[in-house]
């Protein structure tokens, strides 16, 4: 994915996904610059606007672009919740929870990235360990009371060198807890649903429910 098509990206679904760390928080954004237009020439409008079905599909695309995640695994995810129907549950709220609870999700909460996808490539890099245990895989569901910690051997790189003074200002969500010291988050509760979340999670589930 290039640099300048995920400023694209936010522009075309008229909001902001977070896709360029730092930059998505300073006057450079995009977003900020240039307002919600999409990018490109103007569309003339559309009768009726878009179908519930067009409306579906561009709220499940903003969801995953937001976790940067391919269709093949946004795909499975929701399968997963789907198998789940008839056990009572809030589908929408187990969606959101698998989401949030991807090891490098909760590497970018805790403030260790400026993205989720710069959260996936340290990740993948063995830059932490849960529990003491060294974990490479962006998709690992961290559980109530893990703790994820930045590895000793990591610390002193150049991709960390500012760490150190970055990581004070970072406000961790109510459900995280993060030793500032010694690089060291937990989950302390589950998840916290946002309500303020870019995209409608039960129009979601309604998508790939008809299907």
């Amino acid at each position: 994915m290039k640099t300048q098509s995920k400023c694209k990206i936010c522009r075309r679904f008229g909001t902001k996904l977070f896709l360029r760390g730092e930059r998505c928080f300073s006057p450079k954004c995009a977003i900020t610059r240039r307002g919600t237009t999409p990018p490109g020439q103007p569309r003339k409008k559309v009768r009726g606007g878009l179908t519930e079905y067009g409306k579906a599909k561009r709220e499940k695309q903003k969801l995953r672009n937001l976790y940067h995640l391919s269709e093949t695994q946004f795909r499975n995810y929701v399968k997963e919740i789907l198998a789940k129907k008839g056990k009572e549950l809030n589908l929408s709220y187990e969606l959101f929870k698998k989401l949030e609870k991807r090891l490098d999700n909760i590497v970018f909460k805790l403030g260790f990235s400026s993205s989720r996808r710069q959260a996936k490539q340290i990740v993948s890099h063995g830059f932490f360990t849960v529990n003491k245990k060294s974990i490479n895989i962006p998709s690992y569901q961290v559980k109530k009371g893990e703790l994820i910690s930045l590895k000793e051997s990591k610390r002193k790189g150049t991709y960390f060198k500012n760490l150190s003074e970055t990581i004070k200002k970072v406000e961790v969500p109510t459900w995280l807890s993060l030793d500032k010291e010694n690089y060291i988050g937990e989950i302390k509760e589950e998840p916290i649903f946002d309500e303020k979340l870019v995209a409608e999670i039960p129009t979601i589930i309604e998508f790939y429910s008809r299907r």
